[in-house]
């Protein structure tokens, strides 16, 4: 990812914490694709949280990747929340798919 960073953390109850930084563009979107369907099917992890706080900007191909993962956690019983939104990001998210009760500490 050129102009994101991504750190991966694992708590000790076992959810996988997904923590991107930057702006999410095109350039990124396999990589943070790569990186959920890691944790979703290989690892299968009871939560997995996207933590979303230091995401300035989100495209519109990174935005349905963050839908999609939702409802591939539902098929592989992952449940997936997006923490700590800015209101306009919600709102985008909602839009795409994103169910609300998936996002948690919006701004």
């Amino acid at each position: 990812m050129t102009t994101t960073t991504v750190d991966v953390n694992k708590t000790p109850d076992g959810t996988i914490v997904i923590h991107p930084r930057g702006i999410l563009d095109a350039s990124d979107a396999v990589g943070l694709r790569r990186t959920l369907v890691q944790a979703i099917r290989h690892q299968r992890p009871l939560r997995l949280v996207l933590d979303l706080a230091d995401v300035t900007e989100l495209d519109p191909i990174n935005l349905g990747t963050l839908a999609a993962a939702c409802h591939i956690g539902d098929d592989h019983q992952v449940a997936v929340f997006l923490d700590h939104t800015s209101a306009h990001l919600a709102a985008l998210l909602t839009a795409a798919g994103v169910p609300r009760h998936r996002l948690r500490d919006t701004r």
